[in-house]
């Protein structure tokens, strides 16, 4: 009697379980059916300031001049807006500043920073210095948009010198490579040169550098686009073989200016003075400066990371090269509209200047060993 009674309970509770999942089943089935179960979400309190960062748009059409001179006279604020949101949360802002590095939309920074502003809605102390920075910034000052602070960049020259230093980028990459040097390094010592030159040479300028887009290359006492001397030249190749100099680099360098014929002076000479191929002019400065920069080092005096020191030795030579542990800045001197620059201020003043760093960028290692 036990077991029928517990077996009928046993089915009814079986029965019962199936019923309750067809139920439910069902349910769901009808809830979906009836749309009951969708969930209308809700609309975000910032929807509309999120579609105006989206879609902002450029005050010039991109196509039109004055787009180039809008942007450039934006940037300086952006980025002081972006150091101010680096000063209470550093890890976004240097976020924001790779992702620059790798995109070319020039309304992301702008966009970022008001995506930024967004959550930064409730901080009273931001508001209050990103006031006081645009009250600083936006106070009236003698500008000049168009100028650079490097007063002999605004000579026209200028523009068609980076031109033709941009056609050799292959060429001074590859010499600058074998003598394990930063080519920006090299660059600084042609630039000084070419300057130079565009001073003394006006005519020749006129005629053929300007025009044409393309480097002076020097025949007479100094020689080819650097302004290598014979007599340098012979010093940097004995020193490339004499293990017992103190500009001497190692093996590895040793043979990067062997000749091929029985006449090493018609063909250094040939070299130097290559109007079509501008290696050796390249080549020779390189290992100039890696020698000058070893014979230092020897002495006890880093000047690896002194661009105005080594593009000073390049241009006073070998004789000059004294280490010492006050180096000073200097050379010839070379008058650009009225003003008289050294050397090795040119040079300095190029490294840093940010110019063609697109082309030569700043290496953390200037010379390798």
């Amino acid at each position: 009697m036990q077991k029928k009674k517990f077996l009928r309970y046993s089915i009814y509770g079986v029965i019962l379980f199936f019923a309750f999942i067809g139920f439910v089943l069902t349910g769901t089935y009808v809830a979906v059916k009836l749309r009951i179960t969708n969930d209308p979400g809700a609309v975000d309190y910032n929807d509309r300031m999120f579609k105006e960062i989206s879609e902002k748009q450029p005050l010039f059409n991109p196509n039109d001049k004055r787009y180039i001179q809008y942007l450039n006279e934006k940037r300086p604020m952006q980025y002081l807006l972006l150091a101010l949101i680096g000063k209470f949360y550093p890890y976004n802002a240097n976020v924001f500043f790779d992702a620059l590095k790798h995109s070319n939309h020039p309304l992301l920074l702008e966009q970022m920073i008001a995506t930024a502003e967004l959550r930064l809605a409730n901080n009273n102390e931001y508001y209050r210095m990103k006031k006081e920075l645009l009250t600083i910034y936006n106070k009236p000052v003698r500008r000049d948009t168009l100028k650079s602070l490097f007063a002999w960049m605004n000579i026209s020259e200028w523009n068609d010198l980076k031109e033709a230093i941009r056609k050799d980028k292959r060429v001074i990459d590859s010499a600058s490579k074998a003598a394990g040097v930063e080519p920006r390094l090299v660059v600084c010592c042609l630039i000084g040169e070419q300057i130079r030159l565009f001073n003394s040479k006006r005519e020749i300028y006129k005629r053929y550098i300007g025009p044409l887009k393309v480097l002076s290359v020097e025949s007479q006492f100094s020689l080819g686009v650097t302004g290598i001397k014979d007599f340098t030249a012979k010093a940097i190749e004995h020193n490339l073989k004499d293990s017992t100099s103190v500009f001497y680099l190692g093996k590895k360098y040793e043979s990067l200016l062997d000749f091929q014929s029985e006449n090493p002076d018609t063909e250094r000479y040939y070299r130097l003075v290559n109007y079509r191929n501008h290696y050796y002019q390249y080549l020779y400065a390189a290992l100039y400066l890696h020698q000058v920069k070893k014979q230092w080092e020897r002495a006890g005096y880093d000047i690896s990371n002194r661009p105005e020191i080594l593009v000073t030795l390049y241009n006073v030579g070998f004789p000059f090269s004294i280490p010492k542990p006050d180096p000073r800045v200097g050379g010839s001197t070379i008058t650009i509209n009225g003003v008289r620059y050294t050397f090795g201020a040119i040079g300095f003043d190029f490294y840093y200047s940010g110019e063609l760093s697109e082309e030569f960028p700043y290496l953390d290692k200037k010379f390798a060993d």
